[in-house]
Parts: C-alpha cells; sequence; structure tokens
C-alpha cells in the first residue's frame, strides 16, 4: 500500500508513533501556504517542519516569506521544554483578527536555532494552510498545532482525553 500511496506522486506515508522524542527540526522543500480572509499571510519553499512522537508535523515559515504587516505582536508567552520560550501573534486583516494564530522562538535552544524568528500558524485559527497542492487539517484540540495532511496515520495527540499519552 505504502508503494501505491508514493507511486502516485504524494508524499511518502508517515506514522506520527515512529517520529522521534525529543523533536526533530528538518528542512521541507514542499511549497507551505497560510491564507487567511484572502490574503496570503505567508508563502515558502524554504519552510521547516517540526517531528514529535504522536503529533503531525508543526511548520515553521521564515519571516522573509510572511507578510509581518498582517501580524500584530500579543502579549502571550509559552514555555516548550525543547525549543524554549515562545511569544505569539494574531492576524489581522482588515479589521477582522485572527486572536493569537501564530507563534514564534526568538532565541530557540541550539538544536532548534534555524527556526529562530520563524513563524508557525495555527491551521484552526486561519482560513487555509497548505503542505504542497494540500490542504492542511488541523491537530484536535487548541494547545498543539500541527498540521495533519492525507500521508499521515495517527492516532494524533490533542483531542480531549490524550493529554496524558
Amino acid at each position: 500500500m505504502a508503494d501505491d500511496h508514493a507511486a502516485s506522486g504524494a508524499q511518502p506515508l508517515e506514522n506520527v508513533w515512529d517520529y522521534p522524542r525529543p523533536p526533530l527540526l528538518e528542512a521541507t522543500p514542499l511549497r507551505l501556504r497560510v491564507l487567511h480572509r484572502g490574503a496570503v499571510i505567508a508563502d515558502t519553499r524554504c519552510g521547516f517542519r517540526v517531528l514529535e512522537t504522536s503529533h503531525p508535523p508543526c511548520y515553521y515559515l521564515p519571516p522573509a516569506d510572511t507578510d509581518r504587516q498582517l501580524l500584530l505582536p500579543e502579549s502571550r508567552q509559552s514555555f516548550c521544554e525543547f525549543k524554549g520560550l515562545a511569544r505569539y501573534w494574531s492576524v489581522r486583516v482588515g479589521n477582522e483578527i485572527a486572536s493569537c494564530a501564530a507563534w514564534s522562538y526568538n532565541a530557540p535552544s541550539s538544536a532548534f536555532s534555524a527556526i529562530a524568528g520563524h513563524f508557525a500558524f495555527y491551521a484552526s485559527a486561519v482560513d487555509e494552510c497548505w503542505v504542497g497542492d494540500e490542504l492542511v487539517v488541523p491537530q484536535p484540540g487548541d494547545f498543539y498545532g500541527g498540521w495533519i495532511t492525507s500521508n499521515l496515520q495517527g492516532p494524533f495527540k490533542g483531542a480531549p482525553g490524550t493529554a496524558a499519552w
């Protein structure tokens, strides 16, 4: 089955339970896009993804390929034991604001230094997030920000009752 999936030109099948802990950072050549209310918030082929056991990947898009005029800094912060201190951003298109729709690490730990200043977006907070030609499905729950694509196998952490996984 996996060979048929790859032969179709789709991304290879990945089981999120095979992802490592601590997480792995890797560059992705796939086009990544974030759109909200008709505006292109970010569009890149120079992104990264973070792979962590039981989670769909979180994608990080470079500031050079993100429309910073559409981002508003928020006072909210959180701490990741692997990446460090995150700050949050809202997306404003016209008069509409999607609160805390993105996050970034200004000074991540050394293992994640490549994503310093990059933006990750909650697919549940904006209208569209794309990996290649595929519209992603948001990771369940409001804590994690993974992007689910058809090549991923779960179950995925984040839904109610999965906090202890």
